[in-house]
């Protein structure tokens, strides 16, 4: 599980449509929009991935954030044993850790400073910035949120991945209901 931060996209574009210096060279900034939090938990068996857009990396908000992940996952037929997150303090949190206990997963923590033992989840935002978030520019931040369920879709059900052999990830999940194959 992780955590992505993306700035936010005015309304009428940013600087993707107008240009880096439009704003800046003028002396005139823009109100400050701040950031939009992309919650992510990807099984590292079939690299199946669940992303939430929310409104910050908090603990409560990262601890219901699981929750649904985990809903979601089960729903797929895949059962979650345990979670694999960083040092940061919303991985620390007394809600998350509740959240855990409640679903019975046990919870790793990489080394700090060490972002290659988490390498499936930050591969995966490193598709996620160039294939969706980036891929082309927004004319609003409601514009790319609205983007991002179909990302995901090809992502997970169409998106060849070479260390699954060429297949897509849900071709990882064998116990699938039958809406989802």
């Amino acid at each position: 599980m992780d955590v992505k931060k993306l700035g936010r996209i005015p309304d009428n574009g940013g600087w993707h449509i107008h240009g880096r210096g439009q704003g800046a060279r003028s002396g005139v900034r823009g109100p400050r929009l701040g950031y939009a939090y992309l919650h992510t938990e990807l099984d590292e068996n079939s690299r199946l991935a669940y992303t939430e857009i929310l409104r910050d990396e908090q603990g409560p908000t990262t601890a219901a954030f699981w929750h649904r992940a985990c809903f979601w996952f089960a729903d797929r037929g895949v059962r979650i044993e345990g979670v694999l997150t960083d040092n940061a303090s919303n991985y620390r949190s007394r809600d998350l850790a509740a959240a855990l206990a409640a679903t019975g997963g046990v919870h790793k923590r990489t080394r700090p400073y060490g972002p290659q033992t988490n390498s499936k989840v930050e591969r995966f935002h490193r598709a996620l910035i160039t294939e969706w978030a980036y891929a082309r520019p927004y004319a609003s931040e409601s514009a790319r949120v609205w983007a991002s369920p179909k990302f995901l879709h090809l992502y997970n059900h169409h998106r060849h991945h070479t260390a699954l052999g060429g297949r897509p990830p849900i071709s990882r999940v064998t116990n699938l209901p039958a809406q989802y194959n």
